[in-house]
């Protein structure tokens, strides 16, 4: 047999059998999963490739009139309804009894569950279909939010709700570390579909989950839930920096480490120095929150971070261990986190500290412009003066071409 010969004939050979399928919910996960390819190598709107590929496909298909192509045409009507042609789409004479029940559902149940930390929201929805028979059973979306770096980081369409949502209330039940609760439909809605935007524009998708094969039908069923009339979920207030940094220097944990102590000029400059990078990270993460502290966000920091955005000395890398073991008990602490998750915190924190003085001696997380200027300052060169840096990179004109 040739190999087709363009995208949409290589659809029609993949969805050559949809139409022996059992139920709607199998032909769904199944076209899902081919535009899920679509959405996997779009390099822009990931979410208008797939609209636009679904566009193209039904104006490519129109004559077709076996029972595959105008089953397969019908699933991605029902996936992607905002697609040009979607609404002209007519059942096919040959079309199995199920085909009457694609998208025909309704939700039964939202929740949202995560951590004590902040770091992470996963929301559960539950559908049913009209027709159990021929739509298949009740199922489950769930999508995680990922609030260090503000996108939905997975999606994942599971065929058994119950057994779905009863590993989630265990897996909380047993963990201190996690809340789960019933959650307001419009909220859920609002909350994937705006990190939603931002996933799609990614240049890189996250490797691991089901993103791509199933956020066609993730979307189709968040769709079915009632518009936000809440505000999107917001951090709770937190002082101006200056405010915060003092309240910080001033605090038990910060004597509890012996900054309290710090007279030396070199050394109160590295304080005050160290103390400001930790809230400039902050105001890098999508919440902008000092306060919301966590393994995940003192690994973000101290591993990452701190040695592409800042050029620290040795005094510097001298005391920031022990500002961040200051913070972590004084942001935990004024967070209100359980025990369980403060000495977990601390332990994790204590377990970067090597592997931040290992990067910090290599040099190897470090950004092309922080190593420029790291060098510059090695070499006695103020990177304030921009007469001296002429005067460097003039002296240096050999080696920078």
């Amino acid at each position: 047999m040739a190999a087709p010969q363009t995208p949409y004939e290589a659809v029609l050979h993949a969805a050559r059998d949809v139409a022996k399928l059992d139920c709607a919910l199998d032909a769904e996960m199944l076209g899902t999963a081919l535009l899920g390819s679509v959405y996997s190598v779009a390099t822009a709107d990931r979410a208008a490739a797939v609209r636009d590929f679904v566009g193209d496909f039904l104006g490519a298909t129109t004559r077709r009139r076996t029972a595959a192509a105008t089953t397969i045409r019908e699933v991605f009507a029902a996936l992607v309804p905002d697609a040009a042609g979607a609404s002209d789409v007519r059942r096919g004479p040959q079309a199995p009894a199920w085909a009457a029940q694609l998208g025909r559902v309704r939700p039964t149940g939202c929740w949202a569950y995560g951590d004590v930390y902040g770091d992470q929201t996963s929301y559960l929805v539950t559908f049913a279909y009209e027709d159990v028979d021929d739509g298949g059973p009740e199922h489950a979306v769930v999508a995680l939010v990922d609030h260090n770096i503000g996108i939905t980081k997975d999606v994942f369409v599971g065929s058994s709700a119950s057994r779905i949502l009863e590993q989630v209330r265990e897996m909380c039940d047993d963990d201190e570390l996690t809340w789960f609760r019933a959650e307001d439909p419009g909220r859920v809605r609002g909350e994937v579909n705006r990190h939603l935007e931002i996933t799609d524009g990614l240049g890189d998708l996250p490797a691991d989950g089901s993103l791509a094969t199933d956020r066609a039908l993730a979307a189709a069923r968040l769709a079915l839930l009632p518009a936000s009339t809440t505000p999107p979920l917001a951090e709770p207030p937190t002082p101006a920096p200056a405010d915060l940094s003092r309240d910080f220097l001033g605090s038990p944990e910060a004597a509890r480490f012996g900054l309290d102590k710090v007279a030396a000029d070199d050394e109160v400059a590295s304080l005050h120095f160290c103390v400001s990078l930790i809230l400039d990270h902050a105001a890098s993460l999508p919440s902008a929150d000092p306060l919301r502290w966590s393994p995940a966000v003192a690994g973000l920091f101290l591993l990452d971070w701190v040695h592409r955005r800042a050029v620290l000395d040795m005094d510097d890398a001298a005391m920031l261990p022990r500002v961040t073991r200051a913070w972590s008990a004084y942001a935990t602490r004024r967070r209100g986190l359980p025990e369980a998750a403060i000495a977990q915190t601390d332990e994790m924190v204590e377990e970067m500290i090597p592997e931040f003085a290992r990067l910090y001696a290599t040099g190897e997380r470090r950004s092309p412009a922080t190593a420029a200027v790291a060098q510059l300052i090695s070499e006695g060169v103020d990177p304030n003066d921009t007469d001296a840096i002429d005067a460097w990179i003039e002296a240096n004109r050999d080696h920078l071409d």
